[in-house]
């Protein structure tokens, strides 16, 4: 039960007499009256007001004449006759244009219920839709209140005798309208009210000594007794749903809140209830002290004489008095427009503005009731940015009066709308950091706090000493719960030394970069670093072992090569028995690595060569260094035996094949460390006989000299000839060496005989007998080669003769056919036939069969195109040779001429049996026959 005597007065309405309307325009209610004799008289209204009522943008009243007048917010006055002697109750629907009412037509208690549609009219008047007694029974009883759904469903209507009217259906119609007693009781019914809750429709009942509430919706009309105490009338109102459309009941001691199942709380609002409105949030009150029992009042209201009453307005929600001020004898308080508007007994009218919520705010301020303004800011749903203002202010008086640790708690309800500078530069002393630790805190668990704001709270929590709170802060459950910058808070703690701390935040938010940097710059811990690149996945790995694999390599270098070998072979992460061993692994590039080893040539030399074995696939650069480490080995190693290995293993390296597209590099290699045999093996292998030869010669080597050609003098003759060359300028007495050149080039005619006297000649030392078996043999060879030139022109000759003697037969005498068989077939000869000059014979049907043209022998046709052939090619290399020496006399430039036609293989050889050149002008017929006596001939042969 909370005290009113202890809630705050405001002013937060402002109050003023309701004025006629100026001219024809009129003016709004609570408008200020215009200066001078023209101002407007106060509004006034008719006499014998009885009842009130509002809604739908008019206030209605009915008096004791019967009438039912309507004024609207011009504050034009109208009305019409309702009843014939008096009006005693009004219900306003707020959604809908029906105005329901109670009155008397005749003497007696007779109360007629009408229903009029007020958009409708009947002779100017609102159409009455209905029309039907109020008293269900025969018994006579006065109406006390009334109440309507506002769906139109439920009507319900109270008596002076305690029963209570529901009539269900629509209630503007008799047809589909049905009414039954809800409730009997013993006492007055002074209040109802309908509440709707879903499909769910209640009905409070209340009377002068309980409050009970009825279930309508369903069939049985179930009832909860709610409390056994009641009020007078008009003493009960419906809240809205700020106050969850409670039952608000004023009795005299105390005014109670009421569910349709339960009581809810009451507040100890003293003096004699006259009037409870519910408006905008707030309870509208009208009391006076003067003692005088529900009762009384309920039934001689009338008959009391003027008293000075007093009305609250209270704001529940809120717990103050928003307005209070006194009446004299207040008729009722409505509510429409926005305002709240008192009548009094003499006819006038007070309007009751509320103030807007900026200037109610600037008042709270005044007085330094911020906790108050907050509440009534956030029931008047003032925006986020308005409630940041209230808490800065508030937070601002706080901190002037001292208070730092209400101030900051202010401050923290304004993050997100404040610039948290504001905040931080209040609280910078070090005698304030406890607050500054607090609103920081606030900071990054609404997730709003920039890396500068993390680095002064860690940089707090350093100087406060306070490790738990660090541990809290930085030691969350899940990534999502982070609510700053991580990188941020490891660079914090660590320049503050804080390296356990630092490391928990890189490694488990996966800042692989910042824990290798503690790990190996402050803590020096190698194997820790070493196991946590290990863990990682392969990308990772890879790139921080690039990153720092020099400075691991220097400290541990075992360990280090075992990592590098598993990065580059099968890379899987040591998850500490978690990982799938049975997933393929990865492998970094071999090669790029190499650097790392730089001062460590042992475990360079380790790791190459399981590289090597393991992965014969690695890149070219790992063999190229193995190579160059080996040689380098060789090189510098003293011992015969070892020297001997290395030999060895530098032989096999260069005879893996693992060269063949860097024989360059790997000749190089073996030239700068002066390893001999590695040469001449390249040498070879890179068929560079010359420089075999001249490796030998410079070294004097001659029977060396001497085996290359043999070796190699097949696939480049010229091997001979250098070799002629040298040992003829050698001053030694080399005749056994140039005695074996000379066989050999004799034997394959490498050299004419002019050109070997030539070269010998420049050899003191050679005397003639060297050379005099060589020009021996030679000039016998040449002179059989004479005889046999000479033994083959005869033999030409003599088969031109003939040749000649044959064409001349055929052109002179007659050809005889004697063949027998078919040439084809065998068979016999038969008519018709094809006989050829040739000789050969066809039947006509095997020629036909076989014959590809009718001028050519099919048995003939093969050999004599390839004699054609050898002819066009000939007459072509003839017009050939004409353009040749027309370019030739013509260029600039002959060499290239000549070079042109020899890659057009123009000057291939082409052994050809022709004529002589006078056959050239022989005619068509002379030229075709003796192509074909040349077919002959050649059968023939």
């Amino acid at each position: 039960m909370a005290a009113y005597l202890q809630w705050r007065r405001f002013v937060f309405f402002d109050k003023e007499l309701v004025k006629e309307p100026q001219g024809s325009d009129g003016a709004a209610p609570g408008a200020a009256p215009a200066p001078g004799p023209a101002a407007s008289k106060f509004l006034c209204l008719p006499p014998g007001i009885t009842v009130c009522d509002s809604g739908r943008g008019s206030l209605v009243f009915g008096d004791m004449e019967g009438q039912i007048w309507f004024l609207s917010r011009s504050l034009q006055l109208t009305g019409f006759q309702a009843y014939k002697l008096r009006v005693t109750h009004l219900y306003q629907l707020k959604q809908h244009n029906i105005l329901a009412s109670v009155g008397e037509d005749e003497e007696g208690i007779n109360p007629l219920v009408k229903i009029w549609n007020l958009e409708k009219r009947d002779g100017g008047n609102p159409l009455c839709t209905r029309i039907f007694p109020a008293i269900p029974g025969t018994e006579p009883t006065v109406v006390s209140c009334l109440t309507v759904h506002e769906n139109l469903n439920f009507m319900a209507i109270g008596f002076t005798d305690g029963s209570v009217t529901l009539n269900k259906g629509d209630i503007t119609r008799d047809r589909h309208s049905k009414t039954q007693i809800l409730h009997k009781g013993n006492y007055p019914v002074t209040g109802l009210a309908f509440r709707q809750a879903g499909k769910t429709t209640h009905l409070f009942v209340v009377t002068t000594e309980n409050v009970q509430s009825y279930i309508v919706s369903g069939k049985d009309y179930p009832r909860v007794e709610l409390d056994t105490h009641g009020c007078g009338l008009r003493c009960s109102a419906l809240s809205d749903p700020s106050q969850d459309l409670q039952f608000i009941v004023a009795g005299d001691e105390c005014v109670y809140l009421y569910q349709p199942d339960e009581r809810g709380p009451c507040f100890a609002f003293e003096g004699h209830k006259l009037i409870a409105h519910w408006f905008r949030g707030y309870l509208v009150i009208v009391s006076r002290d003067r003692k005088v029992s529900p009762k009384s009042e309920f039934t001689s209201r009338d008959s009391q004489s003027s008293d000075k009453q007093i009305l609250n307005i209270y704001d529940l929600c809120n717990k103050f008095i928003a307005y209070s001020a006194v009446f004299e004898d207040v008729v009722d308080v409505l509510a429409e427009w926005g305002s709240l508007y008192v009548l009094t007994r003499d006819g006038r009218v007070h309007a009751l503005q509320e103030k807007d919520t900026q200037t109610k705010l600037e008042m709270l301020f005044k007085k330094n009731l911020f906790e108050m303004a907050i509440n009534l800011a956030k029931s008047q749903h003032l925006d986020s940015d308005g409630l940041a203002q209230i808490f800065m202010q508030y937070g601002d008086h706080l901190y002037s009066k001292g208070n730092h640790d209400g101030a900051v708690q202010q401050y923290i309800r304004t993050i997100g709308k404040l610039e948290p500078s504001y905040v931080i530069r209040k609280f910078l002393d070090a005698q304030r950091i406890h607050n500054l630790t607090a609103y920081l805190q606030t900071l990054h668990r609404q997730s709003l706090a920039n890396a500068d704001h993390t680095t002064l709270l860690l940089n707090c929590y350093t100087k406060l000493k306070d490790s738990s709170k660090l541990e809290e802060f930085i030691k969350t459950k899940s990534e999502s719960e982070v609510h700053f910058d991580v990188e941020t808070a490891i660079k914090v703690l660590r320049q503050a030394g804080y390296y356990s701390h630092a490391l928990y935040l890189a490694e488990n938010h996966a800042h692989h970069e910042w824990y290798l940097k503690i790990q190996l710059e402050d803590i020096k811990n190698y194997q820790e670093a070493l196991r946590y690149i290990g863990k990682l996945p392969f990308e990772q790995a890879e790139s921080n072992m690039k990153r720092y694999g020099k400075i691991l390599m220097h400290h541990i270098p075992e360990q280090t090569t075992q990592l590098l070998k598993g990065l580059c072979t099968d890379y899987r992460p040591s998850l500490e028995g978690r990982g799938d061993k049975e997933a393929p692994g990865c492998r970094a590039n071999s090669e790029e690595f190499i650097p790392i080893f730089a001062n460590n040539p042992r475990e360079l030399k380790a790791f190459l060569e399981h590289m090597s074995e393991v992965q014969p696939d690695s890149p070219q650069g790992i063999y190229d260094t193995l190579l160059e480490l080996r040689l380098q080995n060789w090189a510098h190693e003293k011992d015969p035996q070892v020297k001997e290995k290395l030999h060895a293993e530098a032989i096999s390296l260069l005879k893996s094949g693992r060269f063949c597209n860097v024989f360059d590099k790997a000749l190089v290699l073996c030239q700068m460390h002066d390893f001999q045999d590695g040469v001449l093996y390249l040498y070879e292998q890179g068929k560079l006989f010359q420089q075999i030869m001249h490796y030998h010669m410079q070294h004097e080597q001659y029977r060396q000299v001497i085996a290359v050609c043999e070796r190699h003098g097949e696939q480049e003759p010229s091997l001979w000839e250098q070799a002629l060359s040298y040992f003829a300028r050698k001053e030694e007495d080399c005749k056994e060496y140039m005695a074996a050149v000379l066989k050999h080039i004799e034997n394959k005619n490498l050299m004419p005989p002019l050109l070997v006297v030539q070269t010998l000649a420049h050899n003191s030392t050679a005397t003639l007998s060297v050379i005099r078996d060589y020009l021996v043999q030679k000039l016998q060879k040449q002179s059989q080669q004479i005889a046999q030139d000479e033994l083959r022109v005869r033999r030409y000759r003599e088969e031109t003769t003939r040749i000649r003697q044959e064409i001349q037969e055929l052109k002179a005498s007659p050809k005889i056919f004697q063949k027998t068989k078919c040439s084809i077939c065998n068979s016999a000869l038969e008519l018709p036939s094809v006989h050829f000059l040739c000789g050969h014979s066809f039947h006509q049907h095997c020629f036909e069969s076989y014959s590809e043209s009718d001028a050519d022998c099919p048995t003939c046709l093969p050999e004599n195109r390839k004699v054609m052939d050898m002819i066009r090619a000939q007459e072509q290399k003839r017009d050939l040779h004409d353009q040749f020496q027309h370019q030739l006399k013509c260029s600039n430039d002959s060499f290239s001429v000549i070079a042109d036609y020899f890659g057009r293989g123009v000057f291939n050889k082409l052994t050809l049996l022709t004529d002589p050149p006078t056959a050239r002008l022989t005619t068509g017929l002379e030229a075709g026959l003796q192509r074909d006596l040349l077919m002959h001939s050649r059968r023939g042969t």
